[in-house]
């Protein structure tokens, strides 16, 4: 895997985790919310801390598409959980959340998953698709070549 593919997963969960600290970080400020009152949603959406996470998690979904372009999800999804590890060490740290050892439990089984996870193929091989592809890559040179003649 080349730096250019490690430095998207490192954004799909460093994205992930600020986003969605920040998000909670700006309704501990607004308080609650109702869809059944649009103007307080509205009003939330203002908040800079909701507003920042809200971009964050847009270059979340950007990376995270752009990962999912070049591997499995099963391979994505796992790869970009250590977010919990970071999301649990923000949310302790900055937003002084309670954070229970079974939890920490929770998110070492998590990160040992991961282990399990990265040691294997980020794209699964599926030979009839890999055979179709290589035979319409080929046809248009066939072709240029016939039209040639």
């Amino acid at each position: 895997m080349t730096f250019r593919k490690y430095l998207v997963l490192a954004g799909v969960t460093v994205f992930a985790a600020a986003g969605d600290s920040m998000l909670s970080y700006g309704m501990k400020q607004t308080g609650n919310v109702s869809l059944h009152h649009l103007g307080s949603v509205i009003v939330a959406v203002f908040n800079p801390w909701i507003a920042a996470g809200i971009v964050l998690l847009l270059a979340f979904f950007a990376a995270y598409i752009n990962a999912l372009s070049w591997a499995d999800l099963t391979y994505v999804l796992p790869a970009t959980s250590l977010g919990y590890v970071l999301l649990a060490l923000i949310a302790r740290v900055v937003l002084h959340e309670q954070v229970s050892p079974l939890r920490w439990l929770g998110i070492a089984l998590i990160s040992a998953g991961v282990g399990f996870v990265a040691g294997g193929p980020a794209l699964t091989s599926h030979k009839q698709h890999d055979r179709i592809v290589e035979q319409v890559e080929s046809e248009p040179a066939a072709a240029s070549r016939s039209t040639a003649s």
